[in-house]
């Protein structure tokens, strides 16, 4: 395979690792990581110490040590350089010493066991302000009207002097169309005038790194105002300028840059500043065009009176040529500057550290660009990586370093070190090789608090190598997927877009790796917004009467709010009489001095809402309450100083009704267009009373005025006369203007028409003009009217199009239009995704890769791609065995995705998969098909559990999972006596061959209910489990036939005799038992043809189970059970399952042996002081 192929399938196989870049936290190793260092240009200032800084993380912490110009240096030898401790920043204190020494390169380097980082070659120069060379400065004389040039020519500092010209008395030279400062600092006069004459032309340098500033001699200049003159008069009075035309006007040339053309170099990224300085007389106005292109309107600044054009942040769109022209009444020149743009190198994806588990592969890429092409040169931990030790699981290719099967030890720093003329970059990246399962970063049960109608985000920030994938679930059930309400981000955070109450709750997100599994609980809390629902009102008060503003407030009950009242946007002065309670602000004895604006604030921790109102204090007076009503509306409306777009209009405003008027609101209505209908014209304060209106083309105004004061809007006034303006051409052009296809062959041009009052004139038509873009051809153009879109037939699929609407009418076009792209219709895509690569990760995940669908094939928007795929068959099926009921699962993946996972697989089955491109037309054709296997999982529970019960066995049959999802290798079957609320006894365990599905349990108590599971197992696991009860025939007695001593009469009267004895001792026990406390008795004894006689458990004999579940009723006094006495059982003595234990039995000669064990928690509500029930056999003891 080429190596260059097997290159792009590992690039989309890793592609995570790349995109996914996990911090390692600090307890955990890894190698070394630049954190802070100094600039690559440090420009120190002579009177401080050098400060050089390099910092750095890594566990363990590195230590740092340094080259100066390419060589090892000493810090430890070198007394006055001081390395901080912990760090790598140097100190240098070059007080009485030459700075010159220090100068150089120097590069700092930290180093740990897992490999080493290295910082930028940092380059240390000390700052510069040298003096002024001295020279001999002559004084110019020169004829008025001409060019002249003051040269500055500062010495070179470092960093370079920021230059401006002053006077004697440090007065600024003022700068202007005619007289400019030139990026050089040479003062630049486009003409010379009278004024001048000075003799204190200074030029002075700013160097900002030693605050100094050196200032050259003064320049003397003097302008003679002479008619006529020739040379020799001029070489008379020494006059160093001399024009032809010596007061006369003259047509523009350039006095920088000169000549036609000239060049200019710029490094993208950078400030592109283009200088033109002209003379002429009248002084020469400047503009600049860019040849074939417009100038970047959001990146370009004039300065300097249009001389110089700036464009920051250049880039290669920007190189090209430049005109600038000076124009003045008597011609116009032009000159060309070629613009170049080279490019120091830039990255388009520096490489990134990586976290791998061992046996993992990665990637670490290096791209840059440059112009020129930068050269990339790969280093590990600071060394070439040509000189560094051969290890065969590395491949080196250009840009990209590919690591494959990493194993532990293997951790590193990489450097990429790109470089051409113009500059260089260095980047570390380090790999660290970690086995570490997940981790949750985010603390637990985090309480998120938000306001409802507002995102929600939810964090679950992890670690772990492999890198972990994150699920989120909603009280601890509700799997939450990425949808319209919901967003899971690359790095774990559930984005909540528009969070509601029922969105409240627990959030559990879980961190999975082959390694473990980590789950964290956060909660979010959706609060109601505060709102305020009474706002305080204006108020108008007495001089020494109250005012009281309320300010009532909704919020969420489980907020604290906060009320804060202001005055003025102030807070509220120091004074008694203001008084703040829940949900009012009180003045009392009002002054003159309370009269404001004062707003009330509402605040929670989450939100906050306001509202303000006027305080108005009026003279005390015993008049009657003041009425407040609307005004009167405006009278007496004029038209004054009429032109063709513009009218003022003047009013005399009606009665306020003691409340002074806010605003005025004009309307007009246009007679031609819309009569009877008034529209909002403009708004002018309550102080005005006239209006200067600007008015549209073609329209019969009226207008009418409204006034509105605090109670409402007066009524309207009478209209105005009618001012009818005169058609023009249109101003504007359609809007919303657009070119879609609806299909293949066709391009529909639509835009919103505009409207009668916009249309400026009769005979408004639209002239639509179109061209495909990137081809050269002229422009097909069709003019409509009254319609709002054309069709564009025979036109190529899916093409873009240039596409302009210009409006027009009888008296002219509108503005020239503005190009927008449009496309033709689409069709159907053509081809089909390439390089189909599924990786399955586990019995039912797998994620899918593809090569995306060229855009020329695409023939449409590329909406996504559809992934169709579908189960064949289980693994352990033959072919003719395949699922025929099997239907295709479909997946979409919107944009321009290229992988995606397919879940909710099937273990250990055969999957085939295709995927097509899709657009807005639809589908494309399928890709080959592809089919890939899951491997095994834990199988289903056994598809049936049936128990046939017998005397003291019983018999169990199975049959074989419905899914096997894979090899199995046997059941497992568990089984213990239970009854119908708790289980008892021990768990017996049973694991059968895969070829048994029958099993018979001998030796099992009668009359006893026994609980079973069974599941399957495959190599992956136990599966589910299915769980059966089922219980054993009771035990019964077939009467003899043959007589023998038990019928005889004397017997009986013994056997009656012994059982009246043992019912004795059995009432005297429960007495004794009932004196240590109540136990209940489950009731569980079945009926007995002899109603004085209570059988026992036929399976154990003993007297009934003790239990303490609510569902019993304990034992009161010396009663005894309501269904009659007990009975001994003839063919069991043993009383082993009265109590917890199993050990309790008689001997051959009947003693017990082995203690009861009869003790139960107690429950606290019966009151019961013995921590031990007595036992029944130790009661009849004591009666004996």
């Amino acid at each position: 395979m080429d190596f260059r192929l097997s290159f792009g399938v590992l690039l989309m196989v890793f592609l995570c690792h790349m995109t996914s870049a996990l911090e390692v936290p600090l307890d955990l190793p890894q190698p070394p990581t630049i954190t802070l260092q100094s600039p690559k240009d440090y420009i120190f200032d002579p009177r401080e110490n050098i400060v050089i800084h390099c910092e750095a993380k890594g566990k363990p912490h590195p230590s740092f040590s340094w080259t100066r110009n390419g060589t090892h240096f000493d810090v430890e030898k070198d007394p006055k350089v001081l390395m901080k401790p912990g760090s790598g920043t140097l100190v240098i204190d070059i007080s009485g010493e030459k700075a010159e020494a220090y100068e150089g390169t120097y590069q700092c380097t930290a180093h740990n066991d897992h490999g080493t980082a290295v910082s930028n070659n940092i380059v240390i120069r000390q700052s510069r302000s040298p003096l002024w060379s001295k020279e001999r400065i002559e004084a110019i004389t020169v004829q008025m009207g001409v060019s002249l040039v003051l040269q500055c020519r500062p010495p070179a500092g470092l960093p370079p002097p920021v230059i401006f010209w002053m006077d004697n008395n440090f007065q600024r030279l003022p700068l202007d169309r005619r007289v400019s400062q030139a990026l050089n600092g040479d003062l630049y006069f486009s003409n010379v005038l009278s004024e001048d004459t000075r003799n204190d032309y200074i030029c002075y340098a700013r160097f900002p790194h030693t605050q100094t500033i050196q200032q050259k001699q003064p320049i003397s200049v003097t302008v003679l105002e002479m008619d006529t003159m020739n040379e020799t008069v001029a070489s008379l009075y020494n006059i160093t300028k001399f024009s032809a035309n010596p007061a006369g006007e003259y047509r523009p040339g350039f006095m920088t840059p000169l000549g036609d053309t000239s060049t200019e170099m710029v490094l993208r990224g950078e400030t592109l500043e283009l200088e033109c300085i002209a003379e002429g007389l009248p002084t020469p106005e400047m503009s600049w065009q860019k040849d074939g292109g417009e100038l970047p309107t959001s990146r370009v600044s004039f300065l300097n009176y249009k001389k110089t054009v700036k464009i920051s942040d250049v880039s290669e769109a920007d190189a090209g040529d430049y005109t600038c022209t000076a124009t003045n009444r008597l011609g116009t020149v032009d000159h060309v500057i070629k613009v170049t743009v080279k490019a120091a190198p830039f990255w388009i994806s520096a490489p990134r550290n990586l976290i791998l588990a061992p046996n993992e592969t990665g990637i670490l890429t290096c791209r840059v660009n440059g112009d020129p092409k930068p050269e990339i040169r790969w280093f590990i931990n600071g060394v070439p990586l040509e000189n560094a030790p051969e290890d065969h699981t590395r491949k080196v290719d250009d840009d990209t370093v590919i690591l494959s099967n990493v194993q532990s030890g293997s951790s590193a720093v990489y450097q990429c070190n790109a470089s051409n003329e113009f500059g260089y970059l260095i980047a570390n990246a380090f790999v660290s090789v970690l086995a570490e399962p997940p981790r949750v970063l985010t603390p637990p049960n985090q309480v998120y608090q938000v306001i409802t109608n507002s995102p929600a985000l939810l964090h679950c920030a992890t670690f772990g190598s492999p890198i972990p994938t994150i699920t989120w679930f909603k009280d601890s059930k509700i799997s939450i997927k990425s949808g319209d309400s919901y967003v899971i981000h690359e790095n774990g955070t559930l984005e909540i877009n528009v969070a509601q109450s029922q969105n409240s709750g627990k959030y559990t997100c879980i961190a999975t790796n082959n390694l473990g599994i980590k789950e964290n609980h956060v909660f979010l809390e959706v609060k109601e917004p505060t709102r305020i629902l009474k706002q305080p009102e204006y108020k108008v008060v007495q001089r020494g009467m109250s005012a009281i503003f309320e300010c009532k407030v909704k919020h969420d009950p489980s907020l604290i709010p906060t009320m804060t009242w202001l005055k003025n946007n102030g807070k509220l002065p120091d004074d008694e009489r203001f008084e703040v309670d829940a949900d009012s602000l009180t003045i009392k004895d009002v002054t003159d001095e309370d009269e404001g604006t004062y707003t009330c604030i509402m605040s929670t921790t989450l939100d906050r809402d306001s509202a303000s109102a006027m305080l108005t204090v009026v003279e005390a007076t015993p008049t009657p309450a003041i009425v407040y009503e609307k005004p009167d509306p405006p009278t007496d409306l004029e038209l004054t100083d009429q032109t063709e777009r513009s009218v003022r209009l003047t009013w005399i405003p009606g009665d306020e009704h003691n409340s002074p008027t806010q605003k005025f609101l004009i309307q007009f209505e246009d007679l031609l267009h819309q009569p009877n209908v008034w529209v909002n014209f403009t708004e002018v304060p309550g102080m005005s009373t006239t209006a200067h209106l600007d008015l549209s083309p073609y329209v019969y105004y009226s207008f009418r005025v409204l006034a509105k004061n605090q109670v409402g809007y007066s009524q309207p006034s009478q209209a105005s006369r009618q001012y009818r303006t005169n058609p023009a051409a249109p101003d504007d052009n359609p809007s919303h203007v657009q070119g879609e296809g609806t299909e293949p062959g066709n391009l529909v041009i639509s835009w919103r028409s505009l409207t009668g009052l916009q249309s400026n004139g009769p005979g408004l038509e639209y002239k639509v003009q179109w061209r495909q873009k990137d081809v050269d051809q002229e422009w097909s153009s069709r003019t409509v009217a009254n319609a709002s879109q054309l069709v564009v037939s025979g036109t190529p699929v899916f093409a873009p199009y240039e596409i302009k609407v210009q409006s027009l009418n009888d008296y002219g076009n509108g503005p020239e239009a503005e190009v927008i792209i449009g496309y033709s219709g689409e069709d159907l895509p053509l081809s089909a995704p390439d390089g189909v690569l599924v990786m399955v990760h586990n019995s039912t995940v797998a994620e899918v890769h593809w090569e995306p669908v060229s855009s020329h094939s695409i023939r449409g928007k590329l909406k996504g791609y559809k992934v169709y795929y579908r189960r064949e068959r289980g693994l352990h099926e033959a072919e003719e065995e395949a699922d025929q009921e099997s239907q295709d699962q479909v997946l979409t993946f919107n944009g321009n995705l290229t992988e995606g996972h397919l879940p909710g697989l099937q273990p250990y089955s055969l999957y085939n998969l295709f995927i097509r491109v899709l657009n807005s037309k639809g589908e494309g054709p399928p890709s080959p098909d592809k089919q890939f296997e899951t491997p095994e999982g834990v199988p289903g529970p056994p598809s049936f559990l049936q128990v046939n019960p017998g005397l003291d066995s019983l018999t169990l049959e199975w049959g074989p999972p419905l899914n096997n999802n894979g090899r199995l290798i046997g059941y497992t079957l568990r089984y213990q006596p239970a009854n119908a609320t708790i289980e008892t006894g021990l768990v017996k365990i049973m694991d059968f061959p895969v070829n048994e599905t029958t099993v018979t349990l001998d030796s099992l108590n009668s009359s006893v209910q026994y609980k079973f599971d069974l599941n399957a197992k495959t190599i992956k696991g136990a599966g589910p489990s299915i769980t059966k009860e089922a219980s054993t025939f009771m035990e019964t007695t077939v009467p003899s036939r043959h007589v023998d001593i038990a019928t005889q009469g004397w017997f009986i009267g013994l056997m009656c005799a012994i059982a009246l004895l043992i019912l004795v001792l059995l009432i005297v026990c429960f007495i004794k038992r009932n004196k240590g406390g109540k136990y209940p008795v489950k009731e569980k004894e079945e009926a007995h043809q002899d109603p004085e006689i209570q059988p026992m458990k036929e399976d154990d004999g003993t007297f009934g189970e003790y239990s303490d579940t609510e569902d019993h009723k304990p034992l009161k006094g010396s009663r005894t059970p309501s269904n009659g006495t007990v009975r001994r059982d003839e063919s069991d003595d043993s009383l082993v399952d009265y109590g917890e234990g199993g050990d309790g039995q008689f001997n051959e000669d009947g003693s017990f042996i082995g203690q009861y064990s009869g003790k139960k928690e107690k429950d606290t509500h019966e009151g019961n002081e013995s921590s031990e029930a007595p036992s029944p056999v130790n009661a009849m003891n004591s009666f004996v």
